[in-house]
């Protein structure tokens, strides 16, 4: 199974634009509108369903009529000082006030609570503690913020420093603490797999395949040429990291006239997950593979991720493959598809490609006009005006036994960005056909800022002398040049930070909205079905269009692509949450024996509770507490990203180089505090902080 170091990060992002945080907006239509006049009471019951990507606590209504389609998405604002963060599975009564009353965006809200219904959640994921008098579990999850109370004999065997998976029981302890039972245990705190683990568990990532899954994996067999076309005697080649162990695309390019004929070739996985399987059934349910530092939880089984749909050198793969013409100025001009038997002429990581590119070898192989093809594609790119943010990237390297070694910058090579444009091309092509034979598609849709957000970015550019066009008039050839404008210079960091929040989130949808940040009108992913549940639905789009095989897509799930989109947008946002969560705690591990170094940082975050900074070395991230900041009347300033002192006139805003010194590292929750040596001052009893609550969406 593939680990997934540098070949995950650069394969999950080579052929779309970062993913920031909005949903598409739908496609208003005449049977929208019972939805649209669908709004909640201003007090309901809701549950807690889980945390956005800033650790706010998300809600859905306790009752929601399904038919009314997907329930509306609730904010819940932090509970008050002393008590508990909410956690998942615990239901509250709350005071809701909708954020949007646009027709053409779902309804959102924000919810404070009035009353707990449930006190506690349904399952509770720690760190077993044994004492003399009373065992105790210490929660992983760092909002919250108590512990619990194991009592003699609920503890299950487990053993000290244990991670435990435990449920709540209905007997009440003595002190009013909250005692729990011990269900499962996971490993010892530590361990190479503890991490992972935590964080499989905290986000509720299937780990388990079904039997029947596993049994139809087994079964799976090589595909004969038959009425395939026969691409064996093409010198196509993968491109991946270097721990990559699948292989699910491969590439090749010659000359055509002035211009290239290039090929990308994909797994044919529709061959062996067929609609209504139980292999089917399994890879919707996870949505896509997940990826962390010693580990991948792939969506299908081994035998299949790693065996008969992974493009192996010189064994005979069936594929799905586009080929394509594009003109000497990296525009296509025709393209056609086919399913295939390939046979890949050589397995090639991003490094090899690049030094032998640079030393002007080609291995034997087409590498030369591999590059020659991707600056043309390169100059279409950029003629086109796509937003490139500069975001820089750390791989977390382990040993053996799991422990970080150290924390290195991702290297972006042309060699990754060759794939990302080939990939790119292959995925519009799919949508444009698609599209061109009126057959139900996944989009990949990524819809423009808001206004709202747009009105911020403008507000920080301001203050550096740039603008932007008014209105909602901004491409994002716009908005590229602003990067462009302030590359290598000291405001690049702050610039690239807003410029990303300003942006909306990438999504599924089976109505087309366009994909901003490449400046793309139709857009589909095609070119992963070994991880990604929509790459499959949109294979079998093109084989039932183009009638390649029996194994198209049905009526029954064409007719459900809204709520498989929903669905598989969730599972790739929790996906990255849980990838993100496992880092930190990596991160806070490397650190916990380095609590009093100074480190220079960057402030990554601006909140009305503190400064989140992010260090330089690692890209380790944490929080500075407001309480440690000099005593002060402490503004947040929503739209400039910044806090500033009335009375000591000290401003904090985004991007500002900082010194930090580490007070606290937690490898259990992943947390870091961290105290500013700028102005450092002793702890007070209390700080004051005036400004509105900004809304993360």
């Amino acid at each position: 199974m593939k680990r997934p170091g540098t070949a995950r990060s650069r394969r999950q992002r080579r052929d779309e634009s970062p993913d920031p945080d909005l949903p598409p907006r739908r496609k208003r239509r005449d049977d929208d509108a019972p939805r649209r006049r669908s709004l909640l009471p201003e007090v309901t019951a809701v549950q807690i369903s889980g945390t956005d990507a800033d650790g706010d606590a998300l809600a859905r209504p306790v009752t929601w009529d399904q038919s009314d389609g997907p329930p509306p998405q609730i904010l819940m604002h932090p509970e008050p000082r002393g008590r508990p963060a909410l956690a998942p599975g615990e239901r509250v009564l709350a005071r809701l006030r909708p954020i949007h009353g646009r027709p053409d965006l779902p309804p959102r809200y924000e919810g404070r609570t009035i009353k707990r219904l449930s006190e506690t959640p349904a399952r509770v994921l720690g760190v077993f503690k044994p004492g003399r008098t009373e065992n105790r579990l210490v929660p992983t999850n760092r909002r919250t913020k108590a512990e619990w109370v194991v009592p003699p004999g609920a503890e299950g065997d487990a053993e000290p420093d244990e991670i435990v998976l435990a449920e709540p029981m209905a007997t009440q302890h003595r002190y009013g603490l909250k005692p729990v039972r011990v269900i499962e245990r996971l490993g010892r705190m530590g361990d190479a797999r503890s991490v992972s683990l935590i964080c499989i568990h905290t986000h509720d990532i299937p780990q388990e395949f079904p039997d029947a899954a596993v049994a139809e994996a087994k079964k799976a067999r090589g595909v004969r040429v038959g009425s395939r076309t026969d691409l064996r005697d093409t010198p196509l080649v993968t491109i991946d990291g270097e721990d990559a162990r699948d292989f699910d695309d491969a590439v090749f390019a010659e000359p055509d006239g002035s211009g290239f004929r290039l090929i990308v070739a994909i797994a044919d996985v529709a061959h062996y997950v067929k609609p209504g399987s139980a292999l089917d059934h399994a890879a919707r349910t996870r949505g896509n593979s997940v990826y962390f530092p010693d580990r991948v939880v792939p969506m299908l089984p081994e035998a299949l991720s790693n065996g008969w749909c992974s493009l192996r050198p010189n064994e005979d793969r069936g594929c799905l493959f586009v080929e394509m013409r594009i003109d000497a100025d990296g525009r296509k001009t025709a393209h056609r598809f086919g399913r295939g038997l390939m046979r890949s002429a050589a397995r090639l990581t991003y490094e090899e490609v690049q030094r032998a590119h640079d030393a002007g070898e080609d291995l034997g192989l087409p590498i030369p006009h591999l590059y020659a093809a991707f600056r043309a594609l390169l100059a279409a790119r950029q003629a086109r005006g796509t937003l490139d943010l500069d975001l820089p990237e750390r791989k977390v390297v382990l040993d053996a036994d799991g422990r970080v070694l150290s924390v290195l910058p991702r290297p972006r090579l042309d060699s990754h960005r060759l794939i990302e444009e080939f990939m790119i091309l292959a995925n519009v092509a799919a949508a444009e056909e698609l599209e061109h034979r009126r057959t139900p598609c996944m989009y990949r849709v990524h819809a423009p800022p808001s206004e709202e957000k747009l009105d911020s970015l403008r507000s920080v550019l301001g203050t550096l002398g740039i603008g932007l066009p008014p209105g909602d008039q901004v491409h994002p050839r716009d908005l590229d040049h602003v990067l462009r404008l302030v590359a290598d210079k000291p405001e690049a960091p702050l610039v690239n930070e807003v410029m990303l929040r300003s942006q909306s989130q990438a999504a599924y949808h089976p109505d087309n909205i366009g994909h901003f940040g490449l400046a793309l009108s139709r857009y589909a992913h095609f070119t992963s079905p070994i991880r990604r549940y929509a790459d499959l639905l949109v294979h079998r789009a093109l084989i039932g269009a183009l009638k390649l095989g029996r194994d198209g897509l049905p009526p029954d799930q064409a007719a459900g692509m809204e709520d498989t989109a929903e669905h598989i947008t969730a599972t790739e946002r929790r996906a990255a949450l849980a990838e993100r969560d496992a880092v930190d705690r990596y991160l806070a591990a490397y650190m916990a024996d380095k609590v009093g170094a100074r480190f220079a940082a960057r402030i990554s975050g601006v909140s009305r509770f503190g400064l989140f900074v992010s260090i330089m070395e690692s890209g380790a991230s944490g929080l500075v507490p407001v309480s440690t900041l000099p005593d002060d009347f402490w503004f947040h300033d929503e739209r400039e990203q910044s806090l500033s002192g009335r009375r000591t006139r000290l401003v904090f805003r985004l991007a500002q180089d900082v010194e930090v010194r580490l007070a606290e590292a937690s490898p259990v929750t992943g947390g870091l505090v961290f105290h500013l040596i700028q102005g450092e001052v002793r702890p007070a009893s209390g700080r004051r902080v005036s400004g509105k609550r900004p809304r993360h969406w």
